[in-house]
């Protein structure tokens, strides 16, 4: 399979299938989990960056969307679409959000 040009929810499909494969829903999720997870990929993005380790710093990302992808697969959500609806939102706002700094 290629993975050049694939869509959002091509990618979701194929992170969350993956994920399963591997276990990862044979039960219910725990949403506080998944999500503290992504932000621990988060966290070793910033480690690998602190560190000047640039291929740490790319998996980490890499493995941030991964996870995204994964619970965006599982829960059946647009994120596509989610993502369009937010950019014209936030296309209405004012510069900075109207915040001074």
């Amino acid at each position: 399979m290629s993975y050049e040009n694939l869509t959002l929810k091509e990618w979701c499909d194929i992170c969350h299938s993956i994920a399963r494969e591997k276990g990862f829903w044979d039960s219910k999720r725990n949403m506080g989990e998944a999500l503290m997870l992504i932000v621990t990929e988060l966290a070793e993005a910033m480690e690998g960056h602190r560190r000047q380790d640039e291929a740490n710093f790319r998996e980490e990302l890499a493995d941030t969307f991964i996870r995204l992808f994964d619970l965006c697969g599982g829960l059946g959500i647009d994120i596509q679409a989610e993502i369009v609806k937010k950019c014209e939102k936030n296309k209405q706002r004012p510069y900075k959000h109207g915040k001074i700094c």
